[in-house]
């Protein structure tokens, strides 16, 4: 795997490194000695996956409080989207900045988003589904969010928001979030 830096502290553009033959390929998406070499949390306590009819619908901005914080790398397996991370952490140099990768089915890309950092994302097709390694359980009583289009984060999604559920749509601008 190829990691590359992010403009979130922590955060990290992975992609996979091929092995081309006859075949086709074959690449390894995960492995925890590198990400820890990496210094990454290796751990994975759940994978999951969304799929999304309508190109523009936004899910996000999801985060978990401490003691629960997620490091999620997502992946996208069809159709294209628009992933965020918003940096929630006080004492990071990348506080409250965001940014933002397109993921595909064709460039195969992943983000690492660490633990402290809002997520969310916005589908660029149709049909789109993404996959999430995540290192730990979900904790309802811990899930938290920001609201997408808070003024004060300033974030540039590329596209109309076509669909977005009632809870993502009214969480807090980040300055009110409890």
């Amino acid at each position: 795997m190829i990691f590359s830096e992010a403009r979130i502290e922590g955060a990290r553009i992975v992609e996979p490194e091929r092995l081309d033959d006859e075949r086709g390929f074959f690449a390894r998406t995960w492995d925890a000695n590198e990400f820890a070499e990496q210094g990454l949390s290796g751990r994975l306590a759940q994978c999951s996956m969304s799929y999304n009819r309508v190109r523009g619908t936004l899910r996000g901005l999801h985060y978990q409080l401490p003691p629960h914080g997620e490091a999620k790398l997502v992946r996208c397996t069809a159709g294209a989207l628009f992933d965020v991370a918003v940096d929630l952490r006080p004492k990071s140099p990348t506080f409250k900045s965001w940014m933002g990768v397109e993921l595909t089915a064709v460039n195969r890309l992943a983000f690492y988003v660490p633990e402290g950092c809002a997520h969310g994302f916005l589908t660029l097709t149709d049909d789109t589904e993404v996959l999430y390694l995540i290192s730990a359980p979900h904790v309802p009583e811990a899930a938290r969010g920001v609201r997408w289009n808070d003024p004060g984060l300033g974030i540039e999604w590329p596209a109309e928001v076509v669909v977005i559920n009632e809870r993502d749509s009214t969480y807090p601008d980040f300055e009110a979030r409890s």
